[in-house]
């Protein structure tokens, strides 16, 4: 049998957050949802309908500028346990299909089907019947690319969006990646673009074009890697949570984020993702990592080893928090992504239980055992933590 050639599946929701709210809210459909923040003064846009897009507003906006641009929009709070358990329904669904499923974030992932065709049919077939498998069963529409590497998967996701569904066969790379503008390529934002178009470079055909050695001289080796993807090349693995020697979710924002504040939110959220992750895979981290991408396309990591392995939600928390709190200055903001990952994983058989926890460490895992338990049983939504992570009560 011939390989696979377009053998990688991105699958992204469209305007998850608030397809969710109207979803669940039927006489939302139609209208312009905003999600985010309802402060006037800090909040933040997390997704906007397609309804309230052509008014100019989007993910990161703050939303006193979303409410100037769309006054009619209905602005609704953030419910992220609600997304998050969505959101493992639709991964169940692709774990259906094949093991190899690399969640990004709550509302998008990659997935590598090669060895899946015999039961399922190829990797096209196997789109289709993701995208009609997710809409049966939440009523949400996803976006799918098809192609033969990662970045191409993705961008195939963006190309069709809303509703999309695009397979890039091999032949067609140069044909569609040429006209486009580099800000496409994976991870070019806006000060990169900008030092791109001082060069003379606007296309991914011009960038595919120009030396890569002189791209490395201007950019380093995001210069180089720049240049792999303008000529389609991406060597990066699917890697799925239980064979990945370390577990992260990240989220690549729409448009850099400078605020602290901010981004201190979107590092919470992403922070008990990992947890539930961590537990749910029965594994524990003895360094906690904290990702970054600049506006000029620099990517930083920064970690910390703990004194043990650990699951915790909190402890993972206030380790990221204080990472960010003290190893970020302020020269790298804006930000285009932002990522917390756990590396050093130990499987919870080769830990000797909890004897050596503390009282507080103790309380914080019943905590944690309690609320998985309850959310799996009756939804993300059946409970919340009464106080906020960032307050510490080792003293009570």
């Amino acid at each position: 049998m011939a390989p696979v050639q377009t053998p990688i599946l991105h699958v992204d929701m469209d305007a998850f957050y608030a397809a969710v709210e109207q979803r669940d809210r039927p006489e939302l459909r139609g209208k312009p949802v905003i999600v985010g923040g309802s402060a006037e003064s800090r909040g933040v846009v997390c997704a906007a309908s397609y309804e309230a897009r052509p008014f100019g507003v989007h993910s990161a906006m703050p939303t006193v500028t979303a409410r100037r641009l769309c006054p009619q929009g209905i602005f609704l709070p953030v419910r992220m346990r609600h997304y998050a358990e969505i959101s493992q329904q639709i991964q169940e669904i692709f774990r259906s299909f094949t093991p190899l499923v690399e969640p990004l974030s709550l509302d998008e992932a990659f997935l590598d089907v090669r060895g899946c065709e015999g039961l399922f049919g190829p990797a096209p077939e196997i789109a289709r019947k993701i995208k009609k498998r997710i809409k049966e069963a939440t009523g949400l529409i996803a976006s799918v690319g098809v192609a033969a590497n990662k970045f191409l998967a993705k961008l195939a996701s963006d190309l069709g969006k809303p509703d999309g569904f695009v397979v890039l066969e091999p032949q067609r790379v140069q044909q569609v990646l040429a006209p486009l503008p580099v800000g496409r390529i994976w991870g070019v934002g806006v000060k990169a673009e900008k030092r791109l178009h001082a060069l003379g470079i606007k296309t991914i055909g011009q960038l595919g074009a120009f030396p890569e050695t002189s791209l490395a001289e201007h950019f380093g080796e995001a210069g180089r890697h720049m240049w792999q993807l303008a000529h389609g090349q991406d060597d990066r693995r699917v890697v799925p949570d239980e064979k990945a020697k370390s577990v992260s979710t990240e989220t690549t924002f729409a448009h850099e984020i400078g605020d602290r504040e901010v981004l201190r939110s979107c590092l919470l959220d992403l922070t008990d993702h990992l947890g539930r992750r961590l537990r749910r895979q029965k594994v524990r981290a003895r360094t906690v990592e904290l990702k970054l991408r600049t506006a000029d396309f620099q990517t930083y990591i920064r970690s910390m080893t703990l004194d043990e392995p650990t699951d915790l939600t909190e402890l993972i928390w206030k380790t990221a928090l204080g990472l960010f709190q003290e190893r970020v200055p302020d020269e790298w903001l804006p930000l285009r992504l932002l990522g917390v990952g756990a590396a050093g994983l130990i499987r919870d058989q080769a830990m000797q239980g909890s004897l050596f926890e503390d009282g507080w460490q103790a309380r914080q895992r019943a905590l944690d055992q309690t609320m998985d338990a309850i959310r799996t049983q009756f939804g993300n939504e059946a409970i919340r933590r009464a106080r906020g992570l960032e307050q510490d009560d080792r003293s009570s």
